[in-house]
């Protein structure tokens, strides 16, 4: 019995760190980036986009493997809460209660395969809805952008939103 436990014990030892063993397979560690610092980058911090018109998204999406989707949420700051990723602050209006805010939620497909991806995708702002004008003053312009594996990045802007 002894000797069966003796070799038993190693070969069990043996199955573990074999079956534990590392792999060839690189497995994707970073985060994807997002650069605004590229010619025509919209929108930037305290940038003023307009209701009734249309604006082109602009920017630079890259990752080290390959990229998966990024999404966009444009929402009120009308209290002053804070997402920012900005070192720049904006002048802000004074706080308000919201009566008929905008808000814009959506999501956008990289091309498969990609590991750069500079966005050119045209947004229509509405002036208005059902009940009304869309308050103007502060928001957020929001982007996350995800990875194939799942990481992600994110990019909080304060913006003005106006009515010309």
């Amino acid at each position: 019995m002894k000797t069966l436990k003796a070799l038993l014990i190693p070969l069990l030892l043996l199955t573990i760190f074999v079956a534990c063993s590392d792999d060839d397979s690189e497995v994707d560690k970073e985060k994807p980036t997002i650069d605004l610092s590229i010619d025509g980058a919209f929108p930037v911090n305290c940038e003023t986009i307009y209701f009734g018109e249309e604006f082109e998204l602009k920017m630079r999406f890259t990752d080290n493997v390959e990229l998966g989707s990024y999404s966009i949420d444009i929402h009120n700051n009308f209290d002053h809460h804070s997402h920012s990723t900005e070192v720049t602050e904006c002048e802000l209006d004074p706080v308000k209660t919201p009566i008929n805010p905008f808000v814009f939620i959506d999501d956008y497909t990289i091309p498969e395969g990609s590991d750069e991806y500079v966005t050119s995708l045209r947004i229509f702002i509405p002036a208005n809805n059902d009940e009304g004008d869309y308050d103007d003053g502060d928001y957020h312009f929001f982007i996350s952008l995800t990875d194939k594996e799942g990481w992600s990045a994110q990019k909080g802007l304060s913006i003005k939103m106006r009515h010309r």
